[in-house]
């Protein structure tokens, strides 16, 4: 066992990027391999759309009753837009070779900067999802935040059981070099939010206006450019959402919290990602979202939230507004500062054009969360496909045509993997 003296004259372990890796992750652009981890769930059912929906405070019917759905356009439960991110079940494939093989960035900090997703069918009851993904892009650059940073986007295509395409989403990640000094001195001012009865009770007031349009048809001809989408509450933050965020499903595979001899077993396998707490434990960096304390020693005031947890209430904010028979076509989002423990957002919105392409009527959107300083940390951008009185109801995209090639090819695949094992 070591001493609090012993404990004090250990340095930490500082981990760099290596000119390999980064090399290696420029020539896996455009590369597109099968997940083969699987996420907290692999099938969708009422229980599992329901409990994901409520994880980040979403009770729409269309997600959470099983009985609302059938009398919808949908004829039944769908899944809420953000069901990726919970599941997945894993894809045979073959051994990926050696010079395709990802590069770890051990020991790295990783941080979600953005994320662009367009979504192309419903997820139902009975659905299993597959994934398979690739880097899209890749920049080293300078960062006032931690030094050298490289900026990395990959792809996330997943289909269903069919190989139908359900959805691409491109994830913008930012991964730093673990510098403490730099992140201290940017930091340092930031003190965490309090509120007295009087605060929680303004708060109350806009989750008690929050209105979900629901069954009542929202048709292109009745939207406005320069309306308002209204104002929904977010917060404020506290460790009980994030443990509610990670029971309802997000996995975040395949750094997927775990205990006892599960947790041995992982640390044997990407130890850098465990470091040892105030009492010498080997605990998960991922905890530096509930974990104050480790967020302090690393120079940021609290633990923060996850940027796909902003993604899940900019996604809410809009499917209230849109209503049961529109459909989410796209979003992108950037998560430019930290929302941290105690934080709370308001998410305001504008309709900003109205289109009609490709036999679609579309709405495009301006939205973003703003935390009670008064900072925007989450500014973003949709596009919505509504009814039309003279249209008919909403048609729903195509995917791009090579990722559907290569999502039959890699279920087919899977399928003979399955088959070979079964009969050895």
């Amino acid at each position: 066992m070591t001493t609090a003296e012993e404990k004090q004259t250990d340095a930490p372990k500082v981990y760099t990027f290596r000119d390999e890796d980064i090399q290696r992750a420029h020539d896996l652009v455009g590369i597109y391999h099968a997940v083969t981890q699987r996420e907290q769930f692999t099938r969708a059912t009422p229980d599992v759309m329901r409990n994901f929906a409520r994880s980040y405070g979403d009770d729409n019917p269309l997600f959470v009753d099983e009985g609302y759905g059938p009398g919808t356009r949908w004829g039944g439960q769908i899944a809420p837009p953000m069901i990726n991110i919970a599941l997945t079940r894993e894809l045979r494939a073959d051994p990926i070779p050696k010079e395709q093989r990802r590069p770890s960035f051990r020991g790295i900090h990783v941080f979600v900067s953005g994320t662009t997703t367009d979504w192309y069918r419903p997820v139902y009851d009975g659905d299993t999802l597959y994934s398979f993904q690739g880097f899209s892009d890749v920049e080293l650059k300078e960062s006032e935040f931690a030094g050298r940073s490289l900026i990395v986007t990959r792809s996330h295509v997943q289909m269903n059981q069919r190989a139908e395409i359900v959805q691409v989403q491109k994830v913008i990640t930012i991964h730093t070099e673990r510098h403490e000094s730099k992140k201290r001195n940017k930091y340092q001012g930031i003190e965490p939010a309090s509120y007295t009865p009087e605060d929680i009770a303004k708060i109350d007031e806009i989750y008690a206006a929050e209105q979900r349009r629901g069954a009542n048809t929202r048709y292109y001809e009745d939207v406005s450019v320069g309306e308002s989408l209204g104002t929904m509450a977010k917060g404020p933050l506290t460790t009980t959402d994030m443990v509610v965020f990670h029971s309802g499903g997000y996995g975040f595979a395949p750094y997927t919290p775990s205990t006892g001899r599960l947790t041995y077993l992982n640390r044997q396998r990407i130890a850098p990602f465990y470091i040892p707490n105030e009492q010498g434990i080997p605990d998960v960096a991922q905890r530096i979202h509930w974990d104050s304390d480790y967020a302090r020693s690393i120079g940021l005031p609290a633990a923060y939230d996850y940027g796909m947890m902003r993604d899940c209430w900019l996604s809410h904010y809009l499917t209230d507004w849109m209503g049961d028979d529109a459909w989410l076509v796209s979003m992108s989002s950037q998560m430019r500062k930290f929302n941290y423990q105690g934080d709370t957002h308001t998410i305001t919105g504008e309709v900003v054009g109205k289109r009609v392409d490709g036999g679609r009527y579309l709405v495009d959107v301006e939205f973003r969360g703003t935390s009670q300083r008064g900072e925007v940390t989450c500014p973003a951008t949709a596009t919505i496909a509504v009814p039309s009185r003279e249209g008919g109801l909403v048609a729903l995209p195509t995917p791009p045509k090579q990722l559907e090639v290569v999502a039959a090819q890699m279920l087919a695949r899977h399928g003979e993997l399955r088959a070979a094992r079964s009969s050895d």
